[in-house]
């Protein structure tokens, strides 16, 4: 039981790392239970909004293919290879896949239009062994916004929900997760919170047009919701919402999804908020996330041994958390990409 409660811990762990050689710590992570792992960009491409030079014109998609040919002989079983491919915002793969629309483009096309540059796109990321894409970025943004500046759809609800649906019916259906994020919108953060604490300011009512994009985007069949960095004082004012009960609940109870809940990065000081990276990890459990990203270097040993810890003490849910494992390990199979790239 010992062994299956640890597996489990690291099976809800998505750790990150910028290039494509596996680190000690990843390799560790996906022989002690490990399912997913994130292919990020550097903290100068993130800023960007734009993978480098070098790096566009070093990868190929037989590396790609290649790593994940390794954590599936690893793991013995489907992974779940996340990236960052953002309509109007970081498209992780660059060249090696046809590109998204910009985000002009999209609100001059319509939907099905969308929805087709999404799949071939998609279909693309599949062939080199991705299928999980964190994207699309639904919150609607009317106001100051550092940390969403040219990677949000606008600051018209209906408008970033026609985008956004299209979006997810197009890399779903060409066999790649959708993550819609970041719940429950973020229509004004004054701080970015990946540097500094942030909150979202104004009532219930300011948040409902966010939520209504949710609402559609979880009604169009998205596989994945990703809980936001911010604290919204409206709905909790005390946790983020990727560690906040109150947030995760009304993602789960009010709008009715039961697909994969991911925590944003748990390294963003605005999740954090003065804790150690274990508590908050814990913490993002016991509030309901299911998948909790967190940096290859953040210490994914330690963090598994304070999820054993809370469930052995009592403070997080034995049930939960094998659920939580069981959910990623099951999508993982759903959406397994099978190689297709020539040896």
């Amino acid at each position: 039981m010992s062994n299956d409660l640890h597996r489990d811990a690291y099976a809800v762990l998505l750790p990150a790392f910028a290039g494509l050689n596996l680190d000690d710590p990843t390799l560790r992570f996906l022989d002690s239970g490990g399912v997913s792992v994130l292919l990020g960009e550097s903290r100068s491409e993130y800023v960007a909004r734009k993978m480098s030079a070098e790096r566009s014109t070093s990868e190929t998609a037989q590396q790609f293919r290649q790593l994940v040919d390794e954590v599936t002989a690893r793991i013995g079983c489907p992974p779940l290879v996340a990236v960052d491919h953002e309509l109007g915002g970081i498209e992780r793969l660059h060249r090696l896949v046809p590109a998204l629309p910009t985000t002009e483009q999209a609100h001059r096309l319509n939907a099905l239009e969308i929805e087709r540059h999404c799949h071939l796109t998609a279909a693309a990321a599949r062939e080199i062994g991705v299928n999980l894409f964190l994207a699309p970025i639904v919150d609607v943004v009317t106001g100051i916004n550092p940390w969403l500046h040219n990677r949000n759809l606008g600051p018209e609800a209906s408008e970033v929900s026609r985008i956004a649906c299209a979006y997810v019916r197009g890399i779903q259906t060409a066999g790649v997760v959708a993550t819609a994020k970041h719940f429950p919108g973020h229509h004004i953060t004054e701080n970015d919170p990946a540097l500094l604490e942030a909150h979202v300011p104004g009532t219930r009512h300011d948040l409902e047009a966010g939520l209504s994009v949710f609402k559609d985007v979880i009604a169009s069949g998205v596989k994945a919701v990703m809980a936001g960095p911010a604290l919204v004082p409206a709905i909790d004012a005390l946790e983020s919402s990727s560690t906040s009960k109150n947030v995760i609940n009304l993602l789960r109870n009010d709008l009715g999804f039961s697909g994969l809940i991911i925590s944003d990065d748990l390294d963003a000081p605005s999740i954090l908020r003065g804790k150690r990276i274990e508590d908050t990890a814990v913490a993002s459990l016991v509030a309901g996330s299911h998948l909790l990203l967190v940096s290859s270097e953040a210490g994914l040993d330690s963090i598994v041994a304070a999820i054993v810890r809370a469930v052995e003490t009592g403070v997080l849910s034995q049930e939960h958390l094998t659920n939580a494992a069981k959910k990623v390990r099951a999508l993982a199979r759903e959406f397994h990409a099978k190689s297709s790239v020539p040896r």
